[in-house]
């Protein structure tokens, strides 16, 4: 649970360029001077501004030199009550200072579908992507909407496939069965790698196509 400096600057050190987060980012304190002082670890967008660590969006630089932006909001529904993802996307799409470029990737951090569903038709042709993330279950409803935004409700997660979302069976099993309350241990064994691929128009920002990725790697 939560993000520590030495796993984020792992994951960097490794070639991931940037880290998006979502409610688990706050479980480790030590995250909170880190979050300060980097960019390529964001948090999300509408938890507010005021006395809260980080950043929820950064612009970044490809490989072929495009401008991008990566936006990182959070759902409401079942979750915490901050502030709202839609008016906050607003507020920065159309309300801030400083120009987004055309290339906009938004990780809607959302536990049902119906709210990333509900947010991806939004801002379809005003972002280049809105892909969910949470619910550590991989959807198959990738497509190019309408306005030439890319859309997916949940790209899935990485980790143990013999798994309950991630976390050995035995730790999560009683809870379902009698309701006791056990401590959660790490699932093991051969690991599920998800991902999506977006090829998109850099001078449009249009997501021209969206594949889903899944590479399974045993341990």
């Amino acid at each position: 649970m939560g993000l520590t400096v030495s796993t984020a600057e792992a994951l960097l050190g490794a070639g991931v360029d940037v880290i998006t987060s979502g409610n688990h980012i706050w479980d480790k304190r030590e995250i909170y001077e880190y979050l300060d002082r980097s960019d390529r670890v964001l948090r999300p967008l509408n938890y507010g501004t005021h006395d809260v660590p980080g950043r929820g969006w950064s612009t970044y630089h490809a490989l072929d030199g495009t401008d991008l932006a990566v936006i990182n909001l959070q759902g409401r529904t079942y979750m915490q009550p901050i502030d709202n993802p839609f008016t906050e996307s607003d507020r920065l799409l159309d309300e801030s200072s400083e120009v987004l470029p055309p290339v906009r990737l938004v990780d809607f951090h959302c536990e049902i579908t119906s709210e990333k569903n509900a947010l991806g038709l939004y801002l379809d042709g005003r972002v280049s992507v809105v892909v969910g993330t949470h619910t550590h279950v991989v959807t198959g409803d990738e497509r190019i909407l309408p306005g030439g935004t890319a859309y997916q409700s949940d790209i899935g997660m990485t980790g143990p496939i013999w798994s309950v979302i991630g976390f050995d069976p035995k730790t999560v099993l009683p809870r379902f069965i009698n309701a006791l309350p056990t401590r959660f241990e790490v699932g093991a064994g051969p690991v599920i790698f998800n991902a999506v691929q977006v090829d998109i128009d850099p001078a449009t920002g249009r997501a021209l196509a969206i594949e889903r990725v899944q590479r399974l790697h045993e341990a």
